[in-house]
């Protein structure tokens, strides 16, 4: 075990930036401004985003039963709450920015903790950022019919991956760079565009549901009607999808060491949050089958909200609703602008990426450096067009990391059981324990079923390796 390792493990909880002070890394100036309802809307605006409006067809072509379907999204929420309150004892203890890369480190070493960080990096929220902006444009076409023209320009012929610059491209690009610069500006103004563009959209979909179960044309004999078995390994494997459409409750953890009192208010705002997503979800899912059988429901291509909002109220309403499509993807965008950088801003303060990642800007304190880089990846992954075999190849990574995160409760009690806890993870052991494990049937049937997608998908993941190997051997010669 090497010193480095070492002098992870016995961390206190307050003891991280003393480490950082030891390994010559930049102390922290980020500032805690964030109260627990500005946290609560940063961890909506993330989740609620793309996903929502994409897989649910996904899901119901693999659980073509409505009890079960409705059964996969409910369980996908209570996985993601019982993930909520065990990140919010991590949070608790070790109030720093990063999320599961900081637990992943304490508990068993730097080396996993890089591995969650660069999967964050490479398609976590890049790839999430990426495929928002895609559909933001294909959305806004139905105004203003052209702007998701793939017509190239001009393409760079690289080996491999040659850029492709079009119409539809270019205006993604630079919905990723505008809302790039906002949390740039500072703390302040991404905390006003990500609570105003998260309670618009889930003002309007709680409206919506409201009146779609009210005045809407559907019928709940559609929620009776089943369209084939569901095997335990199609309902398992369908977990995968809700699991990434559910990935975003935890990312309070994440703005950790910019939230004040994060003994109280990351717990706080981890439960609000993950609460309202899984309430607006489950509803959300039992409108769709109430408008159309789970069947026709599974044949649904684009945006599910445009098809559904114009079968329960007409084509008019469809017209308002794909506004509302339109703001919920903004709001993931700026979500994951917002949250996604300090995963790379811890790594490298810890000295495990590029050094740059760590610079906060001396005026707005923001990790500026992290910021534009992830901007920075997402436009290739649009230009490139290697965005869907990615997030496919990785997706399944989401639940890998986050189970090994929960398991890191066990791991530090174990190892620490004097440290002061401000907050311990409702349900303990039993809560975190299923998570654990339903986390690990997850991917192991992924794994099984699809073989190929995943063996990719763990390739992308150890990739990072090397680059892992050669940071630390340049931080410990410099």
């Amino acid at each position: 075990m090497s010193a480095f390792r070492r002098t992870v493990v016995r961390l206190k909880p307050d003891t991280t930036t003393s480490l950082i002070a030891e390994s010559g890394m930049p102390q922290s100036t980020l500032v805690r401004r964030l109260g627990p309802l500005d946290a609560a809307a940063i961890i909506v605006a993330n989740v609620i985003g793309g996903g929502i409006l994409f897989t649910p067809p996904q899901v119901a072509a693999a659980v073509p039963n409505p009890v079960w379907f409705l059964a996969t999204w409910l369980a996908g929420g209570a996985l993601a709450f019982a993930g909520a309150v065990a990140y919010a004892e991590l949070a608790a203890l070790r109030p720093r920015a990063g999320g599961e890369y900081v637990y992943l480190r304490e508990a068993y070493g730097p080396l996993a903790g890089f591995m969650t960080g660069w999967t964050s990096f490479v398609a976590g929220f890049a790839g999430a950022m990426a495929a928002s902006a895609i559909f933001l444009i294909v959305t806004l076409n139905r105004f203003i019919p052209g702007v998701a023209d793939p017509t190239p320009f001009f393409v760079i012929p690289l080996p491999y991956a040659p850029l492709t610059f079009s119409r539809h491209a270019l205006l993604a690009l630079a919905a990723i760079w505008l809302f790039a610069f906002v949390p740039i500006g500072g703390v302040g103004p991404g905390r006003v565009v990500t609570n105003v563009l998260a309670t618009l959209k889930v003002t309007a979909l709680i409206v919506f549901i409201a009146l779609g179960f009210s005045i809407g044309a559907g019928s709940s004999a559609n929620l009776q009607q089943v369209a084939g078995p569901v095997a335990p390994t199609n309902w398992l494997l369908a977990l995968v999808p809700v699991m990434f459409t559910y990935s975003g409750w935890n990312a309070a953890s994440y703005m950790a060491e910019e939230i004040k009192n994060p003994g109280r208010n990351v717990p706080l705002a981890l439960m609000l949050g993950t609460a309202v997503v899984v309430a607006v979800y489950v509803l959300f899912n039992m409108l769709c089958l109430y408008v159309m059988p789970i069947g026709e429901f599974a044949t649904v291509r684009g945006s599910v909200l445009d098809v559904i909002g114009e079968r329960l109220l007409g084509a008019r309403a469809a017209d308002i609703l794909a506004v509302v499509a339109i703001v919920s993807l903004a709001a993931g965008i700026n979500a994951w602008t917002f949250a996604g950088p300090r995963v790379y801003y811890a790594m490298a303060r810890d000295g495990v990426f590029f050094p740059a990642a760590s610079h906060v800007h001396p005026r707005f304190k923001t990790p500026h450096v992290s910021i534009t880089a992830q901007a920075l990846w997402a436009s290739v992954l649009i230009l490139t067009g290697s965005l869907d075999s990615l997030t496919n190849y990785v997706g399944f990574a989401i639940t890998l990391f986050a189970g090994i995160a929960v398991a890191a409760v066990f791991v530090l009690r174990a190892r620490e059981p004097e440290a002061p806890r401000p907050y311990k993870a409702l349900g303990y052991p039993i809560a975190p324990g299923i998570f654990v494990l339903a986390s690990l049937a997850i991917v192991v049937n992924a794994v099984y079923r699809n073989p190929g997608p995943s063996g990719v998908g763990l390739l992308v993941i150890l990739s990072g390796v090397p680059l892992y190997m050669w940071l630390t051997r340049r931080r410990r010669a410099g």
